[in-house]
C-alpha cells in the first residue's frame, strides 16, 4: 500500500528506542549520546537527558521514572528528577554492550545483546543473553539460545513476550510467568531473508517489524504472513513504534546504517505513516 510518508525529526545521528509516551515521541539518538521527546507532528525535539555510554532501549517504571539501557556501560539507568542513577548492572551478565528494552507494565524490563562485535569482520555469530530486570532493580539471565535478542514487545495482559531475533530472521516468542521468567520458546514467526530490529504490537495482534536488511517496515501476523509493507528508503529501517493521538501513526527510525562515518553525517530522521490498526501491549 502507497502511504504519504511525513518527517517527525531530521538530522539525527542514530535513533534508536522510539517509545509513544504522554502525547509525544520519545527516543535515543544513540550516536548523540541524547534521549529525546518530539511533539506527534514534528518540530525541534526537546532533550529529555543526556546518557552516558550511548542510549538505547527506552521505557517507564510504573511510578513513571524513565528506564533507558546504556550500551556501552551494560547498564539500565533510572532517572530520578534531572539525575541518571543505576538501576540494574548487567556487566556480569551479558556477552557484549547492551541494546534494545521493553518494560512490561508492572515494571519487569527486558533486555537484549548482540553477542558479539557487530563491527568485527568476519561476524562471528553466537547466541546472547535475554536479561529480566525486575522492577526493583534485581537481573537475571532467563535466556541464552537467542541470535541477537533485539526490539521485544509484551502482550496486552502481559503473558507473552515476543523477541526479534535479528541473526535468527525471526521472531521468537515466549511464556512470562507472575516472576517474570521465561518458559515455552517457539518461533512466533519465521523470517527468511529479513534481519528484524525494532518491533511493536498492534491490537489485532500483529506486530510491524523494522528489517534492519532492507529501507522495509512489515506488519507480521503470528505464523509469518506478511500483511502489510511500508518503504522508509533510501536508507535502512531500524526500529518503529505506534503512537499518535488515535495509535494509528507509525513511526519508524531510519538511517544509512550502524556505522560512525554515518553516524557523523547525521542523516538519519524518524519518519512517520497514517496505518489502519492502533497500538497495542508494551511498548
Amino acid at each position: 500500500m502507497t502511504r504519504d510518508t511525513r518527517t517527525i525529526a531530521a538530522g539525527l545521528a542514530f535513533a534508536e528506542g522510539p517509545r509513544w509516551h504522554e502525547g509525544r515521541l520519545w527516543f535515543s539518538d544513540m550516536g548523540a549520546g541524547l534521549v529525546l521527546a518530539v511533539d506527534p507532528d514534528g518540530g525541534t525535539p526537546e532533550v529529555v537527558v543526556e546518557v552516558p555510554g550511548r542510549p538505547s532501549g527506552l521505557g517507564w517504571l510504573p511510578g513513571g521514572q524513565l528506564l533507558v539501557v546504556s550500551m556501552a556501560r551494560r547498564s539500565v539507568l533510572r532517572l530520578e528528577d534531572d539525575e541518571l542513577v543505576v538501576h540494574a548492572d548487567l556487566s556480569a551478565l551479558v556477552r557484549h554492550d547492551c541494546n534494545d528494552m521493553v518494560v512490561a507494565p508492572g515494571g519487569n524490563a527486558y533486555v537484549g545483546n548482540p553477542g558479539f562485535d557487530l563491527t568485527a569482520r568476519p561476524l562471528e555469530v553466537v547466541p546472547a543473553e535475554v536479561v529480566l530486570v525486575r522492577s526493583d532493580g534485581r537481573a537475571a539471565v532467563v535466556d541464552d539460545e537467542v541470535l541477537f535478542p533485539n526490539g521485544s514487545v509484551v502482550t496486552e495482559g502481559g503473558s507473552t513476550l515476543v523477541v526479534a531475533e535479528t541473526f535468527g530472521n525471526r521472531l521468537t516468542a515466549f511464556d512470562v510467568a507472575e516472576d517474570g521468567s521465561l518458559s515455552g520458546r517457539r518461533t512466533w514467526a519465521a523470517l527468511p531473508g529479513r534481519s528484524p530490529d525494532g518491533i511493536c504490537l498492534d491490537a489485532e495482534g500483529a506486530i510491524w517489524v523494522a528489517d534492519a536488511a532492507s529501507s522495509s517496515c512489515l506488519r507480521v501476523r503470528e505464523g509469518g504472513e506478511v500483511v502489510d509493507e511500508v518503504d522508509v528508503g533510501p536508507f535502512g529501517a531500524y526500529a518503529c513504534a505506534l503512537g499518535g493521538a488515535s495509535g494509528t501513526t507509525l513511526f519508524v527510525c531510519r538511517a544509512e546504517s550502524f556505522s560512525g562515518a554515518a553516524m557523523k553525517r547525521r542523516s538519519a530522521a524518524i519518519v512517520a505513516f497514517d496505518v489502519e490498526v492502533p497500538g497495542a501491549g508494551s511498548p
